[in-house]
């Protein structure tokens, strides 16, 4: 089968497209024909070798897949041939025409969801939902600012902060046409994030006070930058791989957020309980074919284009989920 491995860390470069053997399910697992699968800004770290955990050279990145289960392993029962499913994938592998899952990872798609709807959910939908209710805290009436916005988690928190009873919900995109998104998703005011006084943006919307509750999803200055949008007893949550990279506070910031009484909340899906994060998915599954969330998927690259669809990703040129359009 073809698949796309990486040979070296670093570039888009030490991603290429080999012929691989089919893999085989063993017992309790399923292989999937993909049809399309997600990427995420997990797979740039993993690509650059800067997140721990990352499988040996070469191996097959992908941690997301929805297609038909053409093979089972044995002793499992409830997933046949010929099911259509979507699985987030424990050790990778989605970047190819056949992967392999556990059946513990794979949920059967409603027939009202489509193979590009599900894929654009197993990393980011958990992330959205636990996130407003675990790190957030989100209560009825509050306000809250969305970072990207326009992309994988954050369109779906737009959509879900709303549902959940948000009283304003600010998005924050760095181009006019995501901004015009954002607002489409039900977003109530959409900030600049490509102009530096976006905190004071924030600020704006909610009539100097800052908003109750502020994600961040980046390294270095941008969560310091965070706390200037943040009300008081506000909450500040870090999501994302990218919140792990040099991130700096200096002691007047910190400082501030004791005088501010204001939190700041690591939240992470990956090490909450794998059943919590599988209802999560099969909620958010329910709320996508009943019409009340709209995943967001604008580029599509074949299987062959992966390495085009990292730089695109890394330039921030795409817009919600970039899927890989195997079959």
């Amino acid at each position: 089968m073809k698949a796309i491995r990486l040979h070296a860390f670093g570039g888009p470069e030490g991603l290429r497209l080999d012929d691989v053997p089919t893999p085989t399910p063993g017992k309790d697992e399923v292989r999937i024909r993909v049809h399309v699968s997600g990427l995420n800004f997990t797979d740039l770290g993993q690509r650059e070798g800067r997140i721990p955990g990352t499988p040996p050279l070469p191996f097959i990145p992908g941690l997301e897949a929805a297609g038909v289960v053409d093979a089972v392993g044995p002793d499992v029962r409830g997933l046949e041939p010929g099911t259509r499913v979507v699985a987030l994938l424990p050790q990778q592998g989605a970047f190819a025409q056949q992967a392999v899952a556990p059946v513990s990872a794979v949920l059967p798609l409603p027939d009202g969801v489509s193979f590009e709807q599900a894929v654009c959910l197993p990393a980011q939908a958990p992330t959205a939902l636990l996130g407003l209710r675990e790190g957030a805290k989100l209560r009825e009436g509050e306000s809250i600012y969305i970072p990207s916005a326009a992309g994988g988690v954050g369109s779906l928190l737009v959509q879900l902060a709303k549902r959940m009873g948000a009283a304003k919900v600010i998005g924050g995109a760095s181009s006019e046409s995501k901004r015009a998104l954002v607002l489409r998703l039900g977003a109530d005011v959409a900030v600049d994030t490509s102009r530096d006084d976006w905190p004071a943006q924030v600020r704006e919307a909610t009539s100097g006070t800052g908003a109750d509750i502020v994600f961040v999803a980046g390294g270095g200055v941008v969560p310091a930058a965070s706390l200037q949008a943040l009300a008081f007893r506000g909450r500040l949550v870090l999501f994302g791989a990218e919140s792990m990279f040099d991130t700096a506070w200096s002691r007047e910031q910190m400082m501030g957020v004791l005088a501010q009484n204001q939190a700041v909340v690591g939240f992470a899906t990956f090490t909450l309980p794998f059943e919590q994060r599988q209802a999560a998915l099969r909620e958010a599954l329910g709320l996508v074919e009943r019409g009340l969330l709209r995943p967001v998927f604008e580029q599509g690259f074949p299987l062959q284009a992966v390495a085009q669809a990292h730089q695109a990703m890394a330039a921030r040129e795409t817009t919600g989920k970039v899927l890989i359009r195997v079959a």
